[in-house]
């Protein structure tokens, strides 16, 4: 078993950054891809980044290319979100995920762990 625990979430203007993060502790050797998802209020949850352990093909969703960088610190296998010039649009929980093998980094549904989820907001 794997677990994740995120922090990092809390309050931002618009333009604003935050970094979160995402530890993982247990198996982490089966831990190969890891994601962050967002979900705002009455929406669907959301690829927003992914990364595997090599973080140097990291997939953005298009409309936080640019601004969201995840990377990863190895051999803790830590990862992060910062996520710079922030829109009150962007206001959600943030979900941390990861499996060890994944098809298709976009669809929530492959990745076995999720941590607690944490809240980003931000005002304008």
């Amino acid at each position: 078993q794997v677990q994740l625990v995120e922090g990092g979430g809390g309050s931002a203007q618009t333009g604003g950054s935050l970094r979160l993060s995402c530890a993982p502790s247990g198996r982490t050797s089966s831990v190969y891809v890891m994601a962050w998802f967002r979900q705002a209020p009455g929406k669907e949850r959301e690829f927003v980044a992914a990364a595997r352990r090599s973080a140097s093909n990291a997939e953005y969703a298009d409309p936080v290319k640019g601004r969201f960088t995840i990377f990863r610190e190895n051999p803790k296998n830590t990862m992060y979100l910062q996520m710079n010039s922030l829109k009150p649009e962007e206001t959600a929980v943030y979900y941390c995920a990861a499996q060890s093998v994944v098809y298709d980094l976009r669809r929530a549904a492959e990745y076995r762990y999720w941590g607690q989820g944490t809240q980003v907001t931000v005002s304008s």
